[in-house]
């Protein structure tokens, strides 16, 4: 049933360079689940990104600051500071992650893959695989089929890509590999974002 999406995982790892990848179904549950993972004690990050990543740090309660930026600097990605955690929604590129890192990908609207909707987690610890790839299954385990057989469950999240979604996206990595010299492949988006020190969150 999964066979779809593991394939999806598998052409990312393979273009990205990142040794293990879960999909997801967003960008943003894709960085709540590494923060779940490991909840830092506090975060600094641009204020020039989406909405969700400030209402994020508040409902997962992880005390945040904006780095002191005058205009938008960064491009297809940025880092949370004091964490091993980054926002890639717009970049997708060959060889693109960064040993030891833990890099979320978007697949939505006007990304670099657009799918319509999804996300992923690009990274090379292994226990932190296994751990992730059952907390986006409801924390189940994946080796026990059919689920109800599982008795033990650590607290999981229904973040899991759709087998729809994986389908479309194996299609068009399949074309980025067929057409593309993987040296080359470099589809980095940019957005402009509003100043989010200028949005106050209630």
């Amino acid at each position: 049933m999964f066979e779809k999406i593991k394939e999806f995982e598998e052409y990312l790892s393979r273009i990205t360079g990142a040794p293990y990848v879960v999909a997801t179904d967003c960008c943003t549950h894709a960085i709540e689940l590494c923060f779940r993972l490991n909840k830092p004690d506090y975060v600094m990050f641009t204020p020039y990104t989406y909405l969700s990543i400030p209402m994020l740090m508040k409902k997962l309660d992880i005390p945040f600051s904006y780095i002191d930026e005058k205009e938008q600097t960064w491009k297809g990605e940025y880092k949370f500071f004091n964490t091993d955690v980054w926002d890639s929604a717009r970049k997708l590129s060959t060889g693109m992650y960064r040993e030891g890192q833990k890099q979320c990908l978007s697949f939505g609207f006007d990304k670099p893959l657009n799918i319509g909707r999804g996300g992923a987690i690009l990274l090379d610890d292994k226990d932190d695989y296994i751990a992730l790839k059952e907390m986006s299954y409801d924390g189940r385990n994946l080796d026990i089929t059919p689920w109800e057989k599982q008795k033990t469950f650590k607290v999981g999240y229904h973040y899991k890509m759709t087998i729809e979604e994986a389908y479309q996206g194996c299609k068009d990595l399949m074309l980025l590999e067929a057409f593309c010299d993987n040296d080359i492949i470099d589809i980095e988006k940019n957005k402009k974002y509003p100043d989010l020190r200028e949005i106050e969150i209630v």
